[in-house]
């Protein structure tokens, strides 16, 4: 299991105590610490886990989402209200339960997706046709599971199902659209089995 779905993070996680008077402690480097120390570990892939000091309980989620709160409130935003609308939503429906899992998936895939564009991009910069054929199949990727992903948000809350206004689009985005339906006919046939 993952840190997503409240698993431990490992047995080479630092542990970082969290005291009454709100100061982090890391026990690796024996000092104390701030959010921004622990958003930066966290950003170089470094494992930690946050306990509360009087309870041994672990709060690693709840230091996690702080750190996302902090982060949206300097300024840049990367979460729109769009999402985080159906986020809320989800507290309490049925799909609750499929929603770590799923976001953990997509988050995944997306990351997988961002090393191979720094890939193709560090080819681009050495020579030209192969890598920008790369880059362009690693975009249409991109935004075919981004739009896989809206897609499926949208199935899931019907208050989100409202029609648009139609529009006349160019043929490249009717295709990612067709690739795009065939894909969730593909997944709906997957879960039907």
């Amino acid at each position: 299991m993952s840190e997503a779905t409240g698993a431990d993070t490992g047995a080479d996680a630092v542990i970082v105590k969290k005291y009454a008077n709100r100061r982090l402690y890391n026990t690796e480097t024996s000092s104390y610490i701030t959010l921004e120390h622990l958003s930066t570990m966290t950003r170089e892939g470094r494992e930690f886990k946050v306990i509360d000091a009087k309870t041994g309980e672990d709060i690693t989620h709840s230091v996690l989402t702080q750190i996302i709160m902090e982060e949206e409130t300097r300024g840049t935003t990367m979460l729109p209200v769009s999402f985080l609308r159906q986020l809320i939503s989800m507290y309490g429906d049925q799909m609750q339960s499929v929603v770590p899992l799923y976001l953990e998936a997509s988050m995944e895939a997306f990351r997988r997706n961002q090393e191979q564009f720094r890939s193709a991009f560090t080819g681009l910069m050495g020579s030209n046709a192969p890598a920008s054929a790369a880059f362009e199949t690693l975009v249409r990727q991109n935004m075919q599971m981004m739009q896989a992903a809206a897609e499926l948000w949208r199935n899931a809350n019907p208050l989100l199902n409202m029609p648009a206004a139609p529009r006349a689009e160019p043929d490249s985005v009717q295709e990612l659209k067709d690739e795009l339906q065939a894909l969730k006919a593909r997944l709906d046939k997957m879960s039907q089995s």
